[in-house]
């Protein structure tokens, strides 16, 4: 019998592709690649790139949450950007979500993000039992 279960909510935007909001193995939650699609309209957020990454954010969180956790409980982040000019206003987002002890992280710039996204962020949790 397999530890796997796959994490769903409508707090978050519905998979695009062939994927899962989230995958539970164990303690570990595995969470997807969120760009800032309102979840309700499934639009674009386009007003700036602070409301983007704030979209992100609450995206991952509704996802942590429904997987029985919180954003507390990451343990890695992975942050792509559209251009690395964006790098202190995700510090000064992420600082809205998280405290410390941080998560690891690594953030990059990458040529282009679905729907021409400026920001997509992905995590990995670990939950208690």
């Amino acid at each position: 019998m397999s530890n796997r279960s796959i994490i769903n909510t409508d707090q978050a935007p519905a998979a695009i592709g062939t994927y899962s909001q989230a995958v539970k193995a164990g303690n570990t939650v595995y969470i997807s690649g969120q760009i800032p699609l309102n979840p309700t309209t499934m639009e674009m957020v386009t007003d700036s790139f602070e409301a983007q990454a704030v979209r992100v954010f609450e995206n991952l969180k509704a996802i942590a949450e429904e997987a029985g956790g919180s954003l507390n409980e990451c343990v890695k982040l992975t942050i792509l950007l559209s251009d690395m000019d964006f790098f202190a206003q995700v510090n000064e987002v992420m600082s809205r979500y998280f405290q410390e002890p941080y998560p690891a992280r690594a953030a990059f710039a990458v040529k282009a993000l679905p729907k021409a996204a400026d920001i997509e962020v992905d995590a990995v949790m670990v939950v208690q039992d």
